[in-house]
């Protein structure tokens, strides 16, 4: 499709804003020196343009989005309604608190709420995705060591199934890494993990349900081998969703963690944000978190309606500017009221359990990478269909494209070879899952019918391949104007 701006034509204009209703002022010396190029087009091509665009969109509105590690589930509309709610979209960061009391009890109540879910004392609000709160929590981790003079602990430990942030946002912090291998059950190894403790280590960065969608059951035992050496221990929130209101990090041994909001509590994931991923902590850790605190009365229990927000006087500071993305604490509030105790429960339960209907359904064509019950992900290994047939994995989920189905996650974790990660989440029904159990099937016949037509797909989506090592390397992500 042409880009509007092709579109565009000299002179043409609609009138759909609405009239200025602020004193317009002149900025002078600031005034531009050439004229900002607009597209100029008429109202009815300008709706036909974002009516294409969509067209060309998946989402999960579309149809099926399995996208492992990710949780793109359909989130309720409710959500949307509240934080379009004039006294949310109109507040001011900046204006006096008593002026905010409803959005600061927001902030409370939600605090209040995820650490009740996830084992946690205090909760910042400012980490806007989840790489930002795997880095505020690491901050915590540096100040507290270094609060003991304890600065010889300079390592941070990352299993090898770990997100990839996850090492990124530790040398962004100033550690270094140890990386530590899996075990043939693709778990935590043991013995490895014992070698790798030391005087040195400040923490474990650690994902339970792990990246192949297992839940570690020496996750006791791995958090008392780190705080025995004195390390604290990190767990990496994205995987929430397939255990809230079942188990808790803060009961796991985990010292601080970070949550996706944008994930595990419905707000919209994706298209550039925006996110919001809250770095919780333990009591001894509270006193650095980033950003301001909310508190409600005296010390932090509810006192009528009086809410206001203090500064930590050891806090490591702002990792983002005022509060943090604040529509997407509104949505998760109102996900997190909608739901309530028993449905948050619910929730991860069906999500552990589609998951392990689809894996039941596959793995009789489909070797999985580890054959027992998983959590809300399973992973797939095509390595032995790409030797038979010449298709791999790319190749089917470039197919899965044709049967308008998103494909899952490719070629990640790493350890897996030729990998399909899998998560159908909590909100897709049993004929959703039916379905698209039978387009696998069916894809897989394909493949061992004739695995190289498959590398030709997909055949009906809007574009085919792209060269996507140059697209990658030299992307065109601008408009240049003739003239």
């Amino acid at each position: 499709m042409k880009l509007i701006f092709e579109k565009s034509m000299p002179g043409r204009g609609l009138s759909i804003l609405p009239k200025c209703d602020v004193p317009e002022v002149s900025l002078e010396g600031f005034e531009r020196k050439i004229d900002l190029r607009l597209p100029e087009m008429s109202e009815n091509d300008l709706s036909r343009h974002y009516t294409e665009l969509a067209e060309h969109t998946h989402g999960v509105n579309n149809g099926f989005y399995p996208l492992g590690s990710c949780t793109m589930k359909y989130n309720p509309k409710v959500n949307e309604e509240m934080a379009q709610l004039k006294g949310f979209t109109g507040i001011h960061p900046l204006q006096p608190a008593e002026t905010a009391q409803g959005c600061l009890e927001v902030m409370y109540k939600a605090e209040k709420y995820l650490c009740e879910i996830t084992g946690m004392d205090g909760m910042s609000f400012q980490p806007a995705a989840g790489a930002h709160g795997e880095f505020a929590g690491l901050l915590l981790i540096k100040a507290y060591h270094a609060s003991r003079g304890d600065t010889k602990r300079t390592k941070i430990i990352v299993p090898d199934s770990a997100h990839g942030t996850n090492p990124a946002s530790a040398i962004m912090a100033g550690f270094t890494i140890v990386n530590i291998d899996s075990g043939d059950d693709g778990c935590v190894d043991l013995e490895a993990l014992k070698k790798a403790v030391g005087e040195d280590i400040a923490g474990l960065m650690l994902t339970n349900p792990n990246t192949v969608g297992l839940f570690d059951r020496n996750i006791l035992e791995i958090t008392r081998i780190i705080h025995d050496a004195g390390g604290l221990c990190y767990y990496d929130g994205a995987n929430l969703n397939a255990i809230m209101g079942v188990a808790r990090p803060g009961d796991m041994g985990f010292d601080c963690m970070h949550l996706n909001l944008h994930k595990t509590f419905s707000s919209p994931h994706g298209g550039g944000g925006p996110g919001s991923g809250p770095c919780g902590c333990k009591d001894f850790l509270v006193e650095f978190l980033p950003g301001p605190q909310v508190l409600a009365g005296e010390g932090r229990k509810e006192e009528g309606n009086s809410y206001t927000m203090v500064e930590r006087e050891n806090s490591v500071g702002y990792v983002k500017e005022f509060y943090g993305n604040f529509l997407v604490v509104v949505r998760a509030l109102t996900y997190i009221l909608m739901l309530g105790r028993e449905g948050i429960k619910e929730a991860s339960c069906n999500a552990v359990l589609n998951a392990n209907y689809m894996m039941e359904a596959l793995k009789d064509i489909y070797p999985m990478a580890y054959d027992v019950t998983c959590m809300h992900e399973f992973v797939m290994s095509l390595d032995m269909l790409k030797k038979e047939t010449g298709a791999s994995a790319l190749d089917v989920a470039k197919t899965l494209l044709d049967y308008g189905m998103h494909p899952p996650t490719m070629y990640f974790p790493l350890i897996v070879h030729e990998a399909l990660m899998v998560e159908p989440t909590e909100t897709e029904s049993k004929e959703t899952l039916d379905e698209a159990i039978a387009v696998f099937r069916e894809v897989h016949g394909k493949a061992q019918e004739d695995g190289e037509a498959l590398h030709k797909s997909p055949q009906k989506a809007s574009i085919g391949r792209p060269d996507e090592v140059k697209a990658a390397r030299t992307p065109i992500v601008k408009f240049v104007f003739s003239e």
